[in-house]
Protein backbone atom coordinates (compact mmCIF):
# COMPACT_ATOMS: atom_id res chain seq x y z
CA UNK A 1 0.00 0.00 0.00
CA UNK A 2 1.38 3.43 -0.97
CA UNK A 3 2.35 5.68 1.94
CA UNK A 4 0.30 8.88 2.29
CA UNK A 5 1.98 11.98 0.87
CA UNK A 6 3.53 14.29 3.46
CA UNK A 7 2.14 17.82 3.12
CA UNK A 8 3.04 21.30 4.30
CA UNK A 9 0.27 20.96 6.89
CA UNK A 10 2.03 17.89 8.36
CA UNK A 11 5.28 19.86 8.56
CA UNK A 12 3.53 22.79 10.23
CA UNK A 13 1.93 20.53 12.86
CA UNK A 14 5.27 18.83 13.62
CA UNK A 15 7.11 22.16 13.85
CA UNK A 16 4.35 23.85 15.88
CA UNK A 17 3.95 26.73 13.40
CA UNK A 18 1.32 27.83 10.91
CA UNK A 19 1.20 26.36 7.40
CA UNK A 20 1.67 29.91 6.06
CA UNK A 21 4.99 30.13 7.93
CA UNK A 22 6.15 26.84 6.40
CA UNK A 23 5.13 28.09 2.96
CA UNK A 24 6.98 31.37 3.50
CA UNK A 25 10.16 29.56 4.50
CA UNK A 26 9.96 27.13 1.58
CA UNK A 27 9.47 29.97 -0.89
CA UNK A 28 12.94 31.29 -0.09
CA UNK A 29 11.93 34.20 2.15
CA UNK A 30 14.14 32.91 4.96
CA UNK A 31 14.91 36.39 6.28
CA UNK A 32 11.26 36.86 7.31
CA UNK A 33 11.25 33.75 9.53
CA UNK A 34 12.87 33.77 12.97
CA UNK A 35 16.01 31.56 13.12
CA UNK A 36 14.58 29.30 15.84
CA UNK A 37 11.38 28.86 13.84
CA UNK A 38 13.35 28.07 10.69
CA UNK A 39 15.30 25.43 12.62
CA UNK A 40 12.07 23.76 13.80
CA UNK A 41 10.81 23.70 10.22
CA UNK A 42 14.08 22.18 8.97
CA UNK A 43 13.94 19.48 11.66
CA UNK A 44 10.30 18.68 10.87
CA UNK A 45 11.06 18.35 7.16
CA UNK A 46 13.97 16.00 7.91
CA UNK A 47 11.95 13.89 10.34
CA UNK A 48 8.96 13.54 8.04
CA UNK A 49 10.89 13.20 4.81
CA UNK A 50 8.86 15.98 3.22
CA UNK A 51 9.59 16.77 -0.45
CA UNK A 52 8.05 19.99 -1.81
CA UNK A 53 6.33 19.93 -5.17
CA UNK A 54 8.87 21.81 -7.29
CA UNK A 55 6.44 22.52 -10.13
CA UNK A 56 3.77 23.89 -7.83
CA UNK A 57 6.36 26.12 -6.18
CA UNK A 58 7.52 27.34 -9.58
CA UNK A 59 3.99 28.40 -10.52
CA UNK A 60 3.40 30.05 -7.16
CA UNK A 61 6.67 31.94 -6.94
CA UNK A 62 7.19 32.62 -10.66
CA UNK A 63 10.59 30.96 -10.38
CA UNK A 64 11.82 28.12 -12.58
CA UNK A 65 13.30 26.08 -9.70
CA UNK A 66 16.11 25.25 -12.13
CA UNK A 67 19.78 26.28 -11.91
CA UNK A 68 22.56 25.72 -14.43
CA UNK A 69 26.05 24.34 -13.93
CA UNK A 70 28.13 25.80 -16.75
CA UNK A 71 31.29 23.93 -17.80
CA UNK A 72 33.60 24.38 -20.79
CA UNK A 73 34.11 20.65 -21.46
CA UNK A 74 31.87 18.02 -19.91
CA UNK A 75 34.10 15.29 -21.38
CA UNK A 76 37.00 16.50 -19.22
CA UNK A 77 37.01 14.19 -16.14
CA UNK A 78 37.53 17.23 -13.90
CA UNK A 79 33.96 18.51 -14.28
CA UNK A 80 31.60 15.56 -13.61
CA UNK A 81 32.70 15.31 -9.96
CA UNK A 82 32.08 19.03 -9.51
CA UNK A 83 28.65 18.75 -11.14
CA UNK A 84 27.56 15.73 -9.06
CA UNK A 85 28.63 17.38 -5.79
CA UNK A 86 26.70 20.56 -6.67
CA UNK A 87 23.63 18.53 -7.68
CA UNK A 88 23.59 16.75 -4.33
CA UNK A 89 23.44 20.10 -2.52
CA UNK A 90 20.86 21.67 -4.84
CA UNK A 91 18.43 18.76 -4.81
CA UNK A 92 18.15 18.97 -1.02
CA UNK A 93 16.47 22.35 -1.57
CA UNK A 94 14.36 20.88 -4.39
CA UNK A 95 16.25 22.67 -7.16
CA UNK A 96 17.04 20.93 -10.41
CA UNK A 97 20.63 21.51 -11.56
CA UNK A 98 21.25 21.04 -15.27
CA UNK A 99 24.63 20.82 -16.95
CA UNK A 100 25.39 23.27 -19.77
CA UNK A 101 28.45 22.49 -21.89
CA UNK A 102 29.75 25.65 -23.61
CA UNK A 103 33.00 24.42 -25.11
CA UNK A 104 34.46 27.65 -23.74
CA UNK A 105 32.97 29.47 -26.76
CA UNK A 106 31.99 33.14 -26.31
CA UNK A 107 28.67 32.77 -28.12
CA UNK A 108 27.68 29.74 -26.01
CA UNK A 109 28.52 31.51 -22.76
CA UNK A 110 26.58 34.59 -23.89
CA UNK A 111 23.57 32.39 -24.73
CA UNK A 112 23.49 30.95 -21.20
CA UNK A 113 23.50 34.44 -19.71
CA UNK A 114 20.73 35.61 -22.04
CA UNK A 115 18.62 32.55 -21.24
CA UNK A 116 18.98 33.18 -17.52
CA UNK A 117 18.00 36.84 -17.91
CA UNK A 118 14.87 35.67 -19.73
CA UNK A 119 13.80 33.39 -16.88
CA UNK A 120 15.22 30.03 -17.91
CA UNK A 121 17.33 29.65 -14.77
CA UNK A 122 17.03 31.02 -11.24
CA UNK A 123 20.77 30.77 -10.74
CA UNK A 124 24.02 29.78 -12.39
CA UNK A 125 27.22 28.31 -11.04
CA UNK A 126 30.24 27.31 -13.05
CA UNK A 127 33.11 28.30 -15.29
CA UNK A 128 33.11 31.16 -17.80
CA UNK A 129 36.25 31.52 -19.91
CA UNK A 130 35.27 34.58 -21.97
CA UNK A 131 32.78 36.68 -19.96
CA UNK A 132 33.73 39.61 -17.75
CA UNK A 133 31.80 40.54 -14.62
CA UNK A 134 30.01 43.41 -16.41
CA UNK A 135 28.52 40.90 -18.88
CA UNK A 136 26.36 39.52 -16.06
CA UNK A 137 24.81 42.84 -15.00
CA UNK A 138 21.49 42.42 -16.88
CA UNK A 139 21.12 38.87 -15.61
CA UNK A 140 21.74 39.94 -12.00
CA UNK A 141 19.25 42.81 -12.40
CA UNK A 142 16.66 40.24 -13.50
CA UNK A 143 17.08 38.48 -10.14
CA UNK A 144 19.30 35.61 -11.26
CA UNK A 145 22.01 34.51 -8.81
CA UNK A 146 25.55 33.68 -9.93
CA UNK A 147 28.58 31.89 -8.49
CA UNK A 148 31.67 31.70 -10.70
CA UNK A 149 34.44 29.13 -10.28
CA UNK A 150 37.63 31.02 -11.07
CA UNK A 151 41.25 30.13 -11.75
CA UNK A 152 42.80 33.19 -10.12
CA UNK A 153 42.31 35.37 -7.07
CA UNK A 154 39.16 37.51 -6.82
CA UNK A 155 38.16 40.23 -4.34
CA UNK A 156 34.41 40.61 -4.76
CA UNK A 157 32.70 43.83 -5.83
CA UNK A 158 29.51 45.86 -5.92
CA UNK A 159 27.74 43.55 -8.39
CA UNK A 160 26.16 40.52 -6.68
CA UNK A 161 28.52 38.00 -8.28
CA UNK A 162 30.13 35.49 -5.93
CA UNK A 163 33.43 33.79 -6.77
CA UNK A 164 35.27 30.79 -5.48
CA UNK A 165 38.81 30.36 -6.70
CA UNK A 166 42.02 28.39 -6.40
CA UNK A 167 45.29 30.30 -6.69
CA UNK A 168 46.49 28.41 -9.76
CA UNK A 169 49.59 30.57 -10.15
CA UNK A 170 50.76 29.73 -6.64
CA UNK A 171 50.00 26.03 -7.13
CA UNK A 172 52.08 25.97 -10.33
CA UNK A 173 54.88 27.85 -8.60
CA UNK A 174 54.94 25.29 -5.81
CA UNK A 175 55.06 22.21 -8.04
CA UNK A 176 57.81 23.79 -10.16
CA UNK A 177 59.65 24.62 -6.94
CA UNK A 178 59.31 20.94 -5.97
CA UNK A 179 61.07 19.91 -9.18
CA UNK A 180 63.80 22.48 -8.56
CA UNK A 181 64.29 21.17 -5.02
CA UNK A 182 64.77 17.67 -6.46
CA UNK A 183 67.62 19.00 -8.61
CA UNK A 184 65.91 19.57 -11.97
CA UNK A 185 67.30 22.52 -13.91
CA UNK A 186 65.75 22.09 -17.35
CA UNK A 187 62.00 22.11 -16.76
CA UNK A 188 59.60 22.54 -19.68
CA UNK A 189 55.89 23.32 -19.61
CA UNK A 190 53.21 22.12 -22.02
CA UNK A 191 49.95 24.05 -22.13
CA UNK A 192 46.80 24.52 -24.16
CA UNK A 193 44.95 27.71 -24.96
CA UNK A 194 42.42 29.48 -22.75
CA UNK A 195 41.05 28.63 -19.32
CA UNK A 196 43.44 28.46 -16.35
CA UNK A 197 46.49 27.81 -18.49
CA UNK A 198 47.81 31.39 -18.32
CA UNK A 199 47.78 31.48 -14.50
CA UNK A 200 49.54 28.13 -14.31
CA UNK A 201 52.11 29.40 -16.79
CA UNK A 202 52.65 32.50 -14.63
CA UNK A 203 53.44 30.35 -11.60
CA UNK A 204 55.82 28.11 -13.54
CA UNK A 205 57.68 31.11 -14.96
CA UNK A 206 57.88 32.80 -11.54
CA UNK A 207 59.48 29.74 -9.92
CA UNK A 208 62.14 29.48 -12.62
CA UNK A 209 62.95 33.18 -12.55
CA UNK A 210 63.45 33.01 -8.79
CA UNK A 211 66.52 30.84 -9.45
CA UNK A 212 67.60 32.47 -12.71
CA UNK A 213 66.44 29.73 -15.09
CA UNK A 214 64.82 30.19 -18.47
CA UNK A 215 61.24 28.99 -19.09
CA UNK A 216 60.58 26.61 -21.97
CA UNK A 217 56.97 26.57 -23.16
CA UNK A 218 55.41 24.18 -25.69
CA UNK A 219 51.74 24.67 -26.61
CA UNK A 220 48.91 23.03 -28.51
CA UNK A 221 45.46 24.46 -29.30
CA UNK A 222 43.83 21.62 -27.35
CA UNK A 223 44.48 21.02 -23.65
CA UNK A 224 43.45 17.37 -24.05
CA UNK A 225 45.59 14.23 -23.90
CA UNK A 226 46.00 14.49 -27.67
CA UNK A 227 47.18 18.09 -27.30
CA UNK A 228 49.68 17.07 -24.65
CA UNK A 229 50.97 14.24 -26.78
CA UNK A 230 51.33 16.47 -29.84
CA UNK A 231 53.10 19.26 -27.92
CA UNK A 232 55.53 16.80 -26.35
CA UNK A 233 56.23 15.06 -29.64
CA UNK A 234 57.09 18.40 -31.27
CA UNK A 235 59.31 19.26 -28.29
CA UNK A 236 61.23 16.00 -28.68
CA UNK A 237 61.73 16.64 -32.39
CA UNK A 238 63.51 19.90 -31.55
CA UNK A 239 66.32 18.35 -29.53
CA UNK A 240 67.22 16.57 -26.28
CA UNK A 241 64.34 16.31 -23.81
CA UNK A 242 64.15 18.29 -20.56
CA UNK A 243 64.51 16.39 -17.30
CA UNK A 244 61.02 17.43 -16.19
CA UNK A 245 57.69 18.59 -17.62
CA UNK A 246 54.95 20.59 -15.92
CA UNK A 247 51.68 20.05 -17.78
CA UNK A 248 48.82 22.56 -17.59
CA UNK A 249 46.36 19.79 -16.74
CA UNK A 250 46.32 16.04 -16.14
CA UNK A 251 45.00 15.22 -19.61
CA UNK A 252 47.96 16.97 -21.22
CA UNK A 253 50.30 15.25 -18.74
CA UNK A 254 48.92 11.84 -19.70
CA UNK A 255 49.40 12.68 -23.37
CA UNK A 256 52.97 13.78 -22.61
CA UNK A 257 53.64 10.47 -20.86
CA UNK A 258 52.38 8.64 -23.94
CA UNK A 259 54.71 10.60 -26.23
CA UNK A 260 57.70 10.08 -23.92
CA UNK A 261 57.08 6.33 -23.76
CA UNK A 262 56.74 6.12 -27.55
CA UNK A 263 60.12 7.86 -27.83
CA UNK A 264 61.74 5.23 -25.58
CA UNK A 265 61.97 7.49 -22.52
CA UNK A 266 60.98 6.27 -19.04
CA UNK A 267 58.61 8.59 -17.19
CA UNK A 268 60.03 9.32 -13.74
CA UNK A 269 63.49 8.03 -14.57
CA UNK A 270 64.41 9.91 -17.75
CA UNK A 271 61.76 12.66 -17.61
CA UNK A 272 59.61 13.58 -14.63
CA UNK A 273 56.01 14.70 -15.32
CA UNK A 274 53.62 16.72 -13.16
CA UNK A 275 49.96 17.42 -13.99
CA UNK A 276 47.10 19.52 -12.65
CA UNK A 277 43.57 18.68 -11.40
CA UNK A 278 44.00 15.15 -9.96
CA UNK A 279 41.35 13.59 -12.18
CA UNK A 280 40.66 9.89 -11.64
CA UNK A 281 42.95 8.61 -14.45
CA UNK A 282 45.93 10.34 -12.74
CA UNK A 283 46.12 7.53 -10.19
CA UNK A 284 45.49 4.80 -12.79
CA UNK A 285 48.20 5.50 -15.37
CA UNK A 286 51.64 3.91 -14.99
CA UNK A 287 53.63 5.36 -13.41
CA UNK A 288 50.98 7.12 -11.34
CA UNK A 289 50.90 10.85 -12.00
CA UNK A 290 52.10 13.49 -9.55
CA UNK A 291 49.59 16.33 -9.72
CA UNK A 292 47.82 19.25 -8.04
CA UNK A 293 44.50 18.27 -6.47
CA UNK A 294 41.90 21.04 -6.75
CA UNK A 295 39.24 19.03 -4.87
CA UNK A 296 36.51 19.66 -7.41
CA UNK A 297 33.84 17.92 -5.33
CA UNK A 298 34.51 20.40 -2.51
CA UNK A 299 34.34 23.25 -5.01
CA UNK A 300 31.01 22.02 -6.36
CA UNK A 301 29.47 21.80 -2.89
CA UNK A 302 30.73 25.23 -1.89
CA UNK A 303 29.50 26.85 -5.10
CA UNK A 304 26.04 25.32 -4.66
CA UNK A 305 25.84 26.46 -1.03
CA UNK A 306 26.71 30.03 -2.00
CA UNK A 307 24.18 29.95 -4.83
CA UNK A 308 21.42 28.77 -2.51
CA UNK A 309 22.33 31.52 -0.03
CA UNK A 310 21.31 34.05 -2.65
CA UNK A 311 18.39 32.23 -4.25
CA UNK A 312 16.78 31.54 -0.89
CA UNK A 313 17.33 35.06 0.44
CA UNK A 314 19.91 34.31 3.13
CA UNK A 315 22.36 36.77 1.56
CA UNK A 316 21.75 39.77 -0.68
CA UNK A 317 24.87 41.95 -0.50
CA UNK A 318 27.65 42.64 -2.99
CA UNK A 319 29.94 40.05 -4.49
CA UNK A 320 31.88 37.72 -2.22
CA UNK A 321 35.14 35.88 -2.92
CA UNK A 322 36.35 32.67 -1.28
CA UNK A 323 39.72 31.00 -1.81
CA UNK A 324 39.70 27.20 -1.93
CA UNK A 325 42.73 25.11 -0.95
CA UNK A 326 44.82 22.92 -3.25
CA UNK A 327 46.96 19.88 -2.43
CA UNK A 328 50.10 18.57 -4.13
CA UNK A 329 49.83 14.81 -4.59
CA UNK A 330 53.23 13.14 -4.94
CA UNK A 331 53.30 9.94 -6.98
CA UNK A 332 55.80 7.93 -9.03
CA UNK A 333 55.94 10.10 -12.18
CA UNK A 334 58.43 12.45 -10.47
CA UNK A 335 61.94 11.67 -9.25
CA UNK A 336 65.34 13.42 -9.05
CA UNK A 337 67.14 13.81 -12.40
CA UNK A 338 68.41 10.44 -13.54
CA UNK A 339 65.75 8.58 -11.56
Amino acid sequence: MESPRITQRDVALRAGVSQATVSTWLSGNADTVAPETAERIRCAIAELGYRPNRFARALRTQRSMVAACVVPDLLNPFYPALLVAAQQVMEKSDYELVAVNTGGRPEAEAAVIEGAANGRYDGILGVFFTRRVADFAAMISAGVSLVRIEAHAKRGGELAVDDIFVDNAEAARQVTRHLLDLGHRRIAMIAGEGGPQSMRLDGYVAALREVGLKPELHTDPSFSDHGGEAATRRMLEQGPPPTAIVAANDLMAIGAMRALTAAGLAVGRDVSVIGFDDIMPASLVSPRLTTVALNQDRMGRRAAELLLDRMQGRFSGGGRAFEMPFDIVIRESVAPPGG
